[in-house]
């Protein structure tokens, strides 16, 4: 999990995971020191990445399903399941 750069503080797996869902990447900012961390360009491939590329393959590849119904919750499913661990991959740098 992330920590702050300056105090060593972790950040909380809701801190980051909001962070992810709020307009353009919402920097976290450090509650101990103030200081504020914006997400890495490496951070935001990473979470798209590990997010929206397994569902697009499992939608349009690898569906073993006739319904389109079927096939687009399973993919959803896989859409949320796999942005609850990005908070633990993606990496975040000082502003």
């Amino acid at each position: 999990m992330q920590k702050c750069m300056k105090c060593i503080k972790p950040f909380s797996w809701s801190e980051i995971y909001r962070s992810f869902w709020r307009w353009m990447y919402k920097p976290i900012k450090c509650d101990k020191c103030g200081t504020e961390h914006r997400i890495a360009i490496s951070g935001r491939l990473t979470f798209v990445s590990v997010t929206i590329l397994p569902m697009s393959i499992f939608v349009n590849f690898l569906s073993p399903f006739d319904s389109f119904l079927s096939t687009l919750g399973v993919g959803i499913a896989i859409l949320i399941i796999s942005s609850l661990v990005t908070p633990y991959l993606v990496k975040f740098k000082v502003k």
